[in-house]
């Protein structure tokens, strides 16, 4: 098992490069069986749900060669299989081949898909966008089978703006006769990066981006290019981190108005940030102001990031509240920080910390992606050596999270036991 060994208090000095968005190279991927030729991915980020993609593609006899963040997707012989158990349950984004295969051939069988346990997170909303557009939907057991005689345009409206079910819809209306609209649609920009490649493929979505998306059926589907978009929730994590540490650390490959929410925190704090258009500079402050942070859906303050906001917290000089709204299980990271001497009291989803707190190193668990992230900015301001156990739900989102770190100034390493 893969370990991180973290000796902290290092002030952080340089540069930090964002890769490409983990969140929409999970969709893209799936999107690229839609073409009939093939599709060209830049800035894709070498991390391990990229490579589990990989493994579902070439199942379906797609060809992809991966070098130097460019994937290139040949596509042109695609064929229908089932997804089996081992692929799909490997990542939570395996789900969106149910709406590519359905778009493409009418025919999907996959089992439920894996990924980080953060509590509830039924496909239903998927499951009822695909049988308004004219599938019918079977279970047996952990096995979906999705089929249509053919697939019809409708009116889907959405009772949560679930990220998972707008692009799932999506992947699977734009090949339908007529036209779809997707009420109550999310707005994340990784929403707009897949519409964007869909569209250079020969999709007809407008609204991508807005709560309603119109999307006009198409028959064919050929050669796409996009760049994934710069991740937004790898960019707020070291933008944290730089809170806590920095001196002088450049961020850089941003866009600001993705993490605007967690800018907006950072300053009522009082950390120095240096923001222009596609990087930030941050110096920690001596002190910092207690806040209240709420989990909302985008353009609010980001889910994934309240976990990492949470450490920042324990320094605050004061009372601070963060309360998770989307997801029921957020607080898994909680015990370790309390282990590592934070004052932190759990109520449902909310957490009440009271700081500021030293932390002292101790041996944790990266209980999932984001509480992960969590662990590591926990252990970079500890005192003393830290060691994250689990670290494999970590390096899922995160490129080269080491060497990024390593590269300005941070004492960590992987260790294998």
């Amino acid at each position: 098992m893969k370990k991180l060994i973290i000796n902290g208090q290092h002030e952080l000095t340089g540069e930090i490069k964002i890769s490409g968005a983990k969140n929409s190279v999970v969709a893209l991927i799936p999107a690229a069986i839609l073409s009939d030729d093939n599709v060209t991915l830049y800035n894709v980020p070498n991390i391990s749900d990229t490579i589990a993609l990989i493994d579902i593609i070439e199942l379906l006899n797609g060809k992809v060669e991966y070098k130097d963040e460019v994937m290139k997707i040949d596509t042109s012989k695609i064929e229908n299989k089932v997804v089996p158990e081992n692929l799909s349950k490997k990542l939570r984004a395996s789900y969106y081949f149910m709406g590519a295969l359905l778009s493409k051939f009418h025919y999907a069988e996959i089992y439920f898909p894996g990924g980080c346990n953060i509590g509830s997170r039924p496909i239903d909303f998927h499951i009822n966008g695909f049988k308004k557009l004219g599938a019918e939907v079977t279970i047996e057991g952990n096995k979906y089978t999705f089929k249509a005689e053919k697939l019809k345009g409708a009116r889907i409206y959405l009772d949560f703006a679930s990220v998972g079910a707008t692009i799932n819809i999506m992947l699977a209306a734009v090949k339908a006769e007529g036209t779809t609209y997707i009420s109550n649609a999310a707005k994340e920009p990784e929403i707009v990066n897949i519409a964007s490649l869909l569209n250079n493929m020969g999709a007809k979505i407008s609204g991508a981006g807005t709560s309603e998306i119109k999307i006009e059926g198409v028959n064919h589907l050929s050669s796409g290019v996009i760049d994934v978009i710069p991740d937004r929730i790898e960019a707020g994590t070291y933008t944290i981190i730089g809170a806590l540490l920095g001196k002088n650390l450049k961020i850089s490959g941003i866009i600001e108005d993705h993490i605007d929410a967690l800018l907006s925190k950072l300053k009522e704090m009082g950390v120095d940030l240096d923001v222009d258009d596609n990087s930030i500079i941050i110096n920690h402050p001596d002190t910092y102001k207690p806040i209240n942070v709420k989990t909302l859906v985008f353009p609010g303050f980001a889910t994934d990031l309240g976990q990492p906001m949470s450490v920042l917290l324990t320094q605050a000089n004061g009372m601070s509240i963060f309360e998770e709204t989307i997801y029921e299980n957020r607080m898994g990271h909680v015990k370790y920080l309390q282990k590592m001497g934070a004052n932190i009291r759990i109520n449902d989803r909310t957490a009440i910390i009271v700081g500021p707190t030293p932390l002292k190193g101790e041996e944790v668990v990266a209980t999932d992606l984001r509480a992960g992230a969590a662990m590591v900015i926990a252990g970079l301001i500890a005192k003393g050596q830290s060691t994250v156990n689990e670290i494999d739900h970590i390096l899922r989102g995160y490129e080269n999270i080491v060497e990024k770190l390593q590269n300005v100034g941070a004492d960590i390493n992987i260790i294998e036991d």
